[in-house]
Parts: C-alpha cells; sequence; structure tokens
C-alpha cells in the first residue's frame, strides 16, 4: 500500500508539472486612453493561461498610450501619446517582472499618432498619425532610445467618405524589407520600401506605390498570414475584410468579405484584425452598434476566407483584440465598457467561447501577451 502511495504521489507530481508547462504564464502589457478617465497610463498584469485569470502588477504613468510595439526580444516598448501629445517615448522593459522604465521621448513631426510599430532589427519605428494623416518613422540609436532625426511623409488624397487623408497602421513586411499603411481617409493602402543604412530617409515610394480599394472602405488595420504569402485589411467605414496576395512589396487583391449581416444598414465600424499563430482562421471584430467577432476559414493554398462564425464580443466598443502565442485564448479590450474580457478559443474549430474571465480598466485600448522569463 506504502508503494502504491508512493507511486501515486510520483505520477501525480509528473502530471502536475506536464500540465503547468502546457500552461505558461504571459505579461499581459495594456494600453488605455487618460484624458478624459480615470486610466494613468501601460498597465501589467500576469495571465494565467491554464485558467485564463489576471492578475494586477504594475503601471507606469504615461499620457494616452493608445497603442504600443515591443521589439523582437522583449526588451524594449514604443508607445505613442494619442493627444497633445503627439509623441513617441521608449521604455526598457524587464521579462521577468514586467516593469517599465522610461527611457526618452521623440515628437513624431505629426497629429494624432494612433498606432506603432518597429522593425525586425530594432533600428526603426514607425508611427501612423491619424489626424496629421501622414508616417513617421524614428530611428532608434545603439542604446534603443529614440532619435531626434525623423522623417514624417505626408499623405495625399481623400475618398467619398472622407476629405483628407487619416492613416491608422503602419506595419512592417515579413522579409523587413517594406512598410505598409492603412488610410482610412484614401482607401489606399500604400507600400514603402525600407532601408535603415538610408537614415534619415529610410523610407521610398514602391514600385507598387499602393492598391486602391473600394471607394468609401476606410482600411483601417493590416495583418500578414503565418505563410508570407497573404495580407488581410479590416475596414472601418464599409465593415468589410479584404484580401490580397502579397509578392515582395506588391499586393493584388482576391477577395472582400463582409462582416455584417445581410441587410444590416447601420454602422458597424470594423475595427481590428489577427490570424491564429496556425495560419488556419482569420478574427475581425466590429466594435459600434454591432459589436462581433467574426471568424473565418483560410484556405491555405489560396488565402480565401470562409465565415464560419460569429461571437458577440460582450463589451462595448472593442477596440482592439489579441490572441495569445499558443493559440488558445482571445483577449478583447472593451473601451466604452472599461474592461478586457477573455475568450477561449478551440484550436480545432477557430470558435470562440466566453470564459467568465475579465478585468475592469478605465478605456483600455490594446493589449499585449509577452512570455515570462
Amino acid at each position: 500500500m506504502k508503494r502504491l502511495k508512493v507511486a501515486f504521489l510520483f505520477t501525480f507530481l509528473i502530471l502536475a508539472s506536464i500540465l503547468k508547462a502546457q500552461s505558461p504564464k504571459y505579461h499581459l502589457v495594456i494600453g488605455t486612453y487618460t484624458s478624459p478617465g480615470k486610466s494613468e497610463g501601460i498597465y501589467v498584469y500576469e495571465f494565467d493561461s491554464g485558467t485564463g485569470a489576471m492578475t494586477y502588477k504594475s503601471q507606469t504613468m504615461i499620457e494616452s498610450p493608445s497603442y504600443f510595439a515591443l521589439t523582437s526580444n522583449r526588451k524594449f516598448v514604443y508607445a505613442v501619446t494619442e493627444g497633445k501629445g503627439n509623441k513617441i517615448s521608449a521604455f526598457a522593459f524587464d521579462v521577468k517582472t514586467g516593469n517599465l522604465n522610461f527611457l526618452n521621448s521623440q515628437p513624431t513631426g505629426s497629429n494624432g499618432p494612433t498606432y506603432i510599430s518597429v522593425d525586425a532589427k530594432g533600428e526603426y519605428d514607425f508611427a501612423a498619425n491619424y489626424g496629421g494623416g501622414s508616417i513617421t518613422a524614428l530611428p532608434l540609436e545603439p542604446d534603443d532610445t529614440l532619435g531626434a532625426d525623423i522623417q514624417d511623409i505626408k499623405h495625399e488624397g481623400s475618398s467619398i467618405a472622407r476629405k483628407k487623408p487619416f492613416v491608422h497602421s503602419a506595419i512592417l513586411s515579413p522579409d523587413n524589407k517594406y512598410v505598409l499603411t492603412a488610410d482610412l481617409g484614401t482607401d489606399k493602402i500604400n507600400v514603402y520600401r525600407f532601408n535603415a543604412k538610408k537614415r534619415p530617409r529610410a523610407l521610398s515610394t514602391a514600385v507598387q506605390p499602393f492598391i486602391l480599394l473600394n471607394p468609401g472602405s476606410g482600411p483601417r488595420h493590416l495583418t500578414f498570414h503565418p505563410n508570407k504569402k497573404f495580407l488581410y485589411s479590416v475596414t472601418e467605414i464599409n465593415s468589410k475584410v479584404y484580401a490580397f496576395k502579397y509578392t515582395g512589396g506588391s499586393l493584388s487583391q482576391i477577395q472582400s468579405v463582409s462582416m455584417l449581416t445581410e441587410g444590416f444598414t447601420g454602422p458597424g465600424h470594423g475595427a481590428d484584425i489577427h490570424v491564429s499563430p496556425d495560419g488556419k482562421f482569420l478574427y475581425a471584430n466590429t466594435r459600434s452598434t454591432v459589436n462581433e467577432i467574426a471568424i473565418y476559414s483560410i484556405d491555405q493554398k489560396t488565402g480565401m476566407l470562409s465565415l464560419i462564425d460569429k461571437q458577440p464580443s460582450l463589451g462595448k466598443s472593442s477596440r482592439t483584440f489579441e490572441i495569445d502565442p499558443s493559440g488558445h485564448w482571445l483577449l478583447s479590450t472593451s473601451q466604452a465598457s472599461n474592461e478586457i474580457i477573455a475568450f477561449r478559443r478551440d484550436i480545432e474549430t477557430g470558435k470562440l467561447s466566453p470564459s467568465g474571465q475579465k478585468i475592469q480598466i478605465d478605456k483600455p485600448s490594446l493589449v499585449k501577451f509577452v512570455p515570462i522569463d
């Protein structure tokens, strides 16, 4: 009997260690709007991927860090201040504790920065300036602080829905050679060649300078498929997902699908878009009167999308969402109802189910998973 108890205990300890290894914990780095409201900046929580529990750890005071980006080594965070500041701030990030340490800040040279990305080598930041209708390239110094010699490229044009450019996002291509911007005001996805060695003019017009979407579409966010062959865009004004074939800085449209139920006439306001880590499913959400997350399967050969389900976001004005690296969780930020809601994700079907887990936080705008060392 004693041997059986010892064997049982030994087996239990092994199973517990396996479950622990299969359920990693992450830092949740959260951006917020500080004015008007009670938020004070960037918040860090701990996320348990086994249970979905989210536990407060720390916060860093900064004005309206609505969007931020981490370097590939997870050691630095660059955040935009969307508001009167119109600047980018650099922080050192401790991947063990989740603490942020302010380094420096620089103006973007334009108004209303809403998005920021950092290139794979950690040499440049790129800010999309919604209010100023421009893309800003900001060099990073050897110590990872922000350099002062910026490049700000003003977009031109308009659409049937907007009278001037509104650049909402800017992402790097998988090979780190191009920067693509979604311009909500001109219905264009613009393409720039990126070369860090040409500082301070790291961006130049690509051979295909842009691709034009349907009039009044309003492209907002972009995401690449893990196979690097397809690009997807969510549009704010007509609430659609556009699919493109991508080859070396060139785009060709292959499909567009509506996120709204046929016959619906109210605003949908498409917001964010992501592909699952395994590349099998695409998620895109609406954030006004609908507040849903649309789920599509992806044809791995053609990149074409097929709707499989829609999940209510359960909050109001879901500005962004994020899928954890394992693919088992999706967190949705609800800006108007002041909460971040956790959904379990079935990696086989792609469907979402409410977990019952959420945190109350004032005006969340962005959440990112960062593995804990």
